[in-house]
C-alpha cells in the first residue's frame, strides 16, 4: 500500500483507544491451549527465536510473552565503563549529530531535540551531540537496557498519540517522535549526559520503566506530563534493565555533546544487539 494511503486511513482510526483495548486483551490470562497456541502462531509468523526465552509454557498472558525476559547469557554486555552499548535489539534508523538542536527522522524530514525531549532547556545540554534511532520490530526482543553505568537523575514523561513507528510512518508523519508517547529516562554517565527515549506505538502502546515503580506505564486515559529530577539520583549498571515495551517501538539515545560519539558502522539498516559497543570518547 502506498505510504500516504496508509497514514490517511489510520489517521481514521481512534489508535489510543485502540490501543488500550488491546493492550487490556494481551493482558487477559486466557485458558492455556489458546494463549500458547497464540503466542506460537505470533512466534511463526515473525520469526521469534522460542530457545532464546524457554518457550511459550511459562507465560500467563500475551503481554507477559512478547515483553519476555531472555536467558542469562545470551547477550553479553561488552566491558568498558565508557564503552557504550546498545539498550536494544533492534535496526538503526538514523544516527548523526543533533545540529543545531534538530535531529533526522527520515529523508526530507526533521524534527526538534526540544520536542523529542519535551523541555527546552534540557535539550540545550544536548544540541550538537550524537544521536542514534533504533527500531524495534515484532520480531526483536522488547526490554530495554541501561547503555552505560552511572546514576538515572530524572525522567520526563510525555503522553502523546499512538502512531506506528514502522518505516511507512517514519517516512510519511512528520515529526512522528515528537508527537506519539514517550518516556524519557535521563543519565550521569562516564560520557556525560545520556537520554534514552521509549517512544510508544499503535496497538498496545505500554512503556513500563523498571527502575522506579512510581512512574505511570503509559497510554492511561487522562494522562498528564510528569517531570522528575531526582534528589538522590539512582545507581544503575550497565546493561542493567530499563524497562520493556508492550508491542513494537522505538528507542531514540542521544549523548551530550561533545563527551560521546558513535560508531561509524550505525548506518540506516545495521541490526545491532543488546550489550553490543556502538560507541565510546571521541576521537582526540
Amino acid at each position: 500500500m502506498n505510504d500516504r494511503v496508509f497514514i490517511a486511513a489510520l489517521r481514521l482510526l481512534p489508535k489510543n483507544t485502540l490501543s488500550r483495548l488491546v493492550g487490556a486483551a494481551t493482558r487477559v490470562r486466557a485458558p492455556r491451549p489458546v494463549r500458547e497456541a497464540a503466542m506460537r502462531a505470533f512466534a511463526a509468523r515473525y520469526g521469534l527465536d522460542l530457545t532464546e526465552c524457554d518457550g511459550v509454557e511459562r507465560y500467563q498472558t500475551f503481554g507477559d510473552f512478547f515483553a519476555r525476559p531472555l536467558k542469562p547469557g545470551l547477550r553479553p554486555i561488552a566491558a568498558g565503563e565508557t564503552t557504550l552499548v546498545s539498550p536494544v535489539d533492534g535496526t538503526v534508523s538514523e544516527s548523526g549529530l543533533a545540529e543545531g538542536g534538530r535531529l533526522i527522522q527520515a529523508k526530507g524530514i526533521d524534527y526538534r531535540l526540544g520536542d523529542l525531549l519535551g523541555d527546552p532547556a534540557l535539550a540545550a545540554r544536548f544540541q550538537g551531540g550524537a544521536y542514534v534511532t533504533l527500531y524495534l520490530a515484532p520480531r526483536d526482543y522488547h526490554r530495554i537496557h541501561f547503555p552505560l553505568g552511572g546514576t538515572v537523575t530524572g525522567y520526563r514523561y510525555l503522553p502523546g498519540r499512538l502512531w506506528p513507528v514502522n518505516p511507512a510512518s517514519v517516512r510519511t508523519v512528520p515529526g512522528l517522535f515528537t508527537v506519539n508517547e514517550r518516556l524519557v529516562t535521563l543519565l550521569e554517565t562516564p560520557l556525560g549526559g545520556c537520554a534514552v527515549v521509549a517512544v510508544g506505538a499503535t496497538v498496545v502502546g505500554r512503556v513500563r520503566a523498571f527502575y522506579d515503580p512510581e512512574i505511570p506505564v503509559s497510554n492511561l486515559r487522562g494522562a498528564r506530563r510528569l517531570a522528575r529530577d531526582y534528589e538522590r539520583p539512582l545507581p544503575v549498571s550497565k546493561g542493567g534493565e530499563l524497562g520493556a515495551f508492550e508491542m513494537g517501538s522505538t528507542v531514540i539515545l542521544v549523548l551530550e555533546r561533545g563527551r560521546g560519539a558513535l560508531s561509524h558502522r550505525l548506518v540506516p539498516g545495521v541490526k545491532v544487539r543488546v550489550g553490543e559497543p556502538i560507541g565510546g570518547p571521541p576521537a582526540p
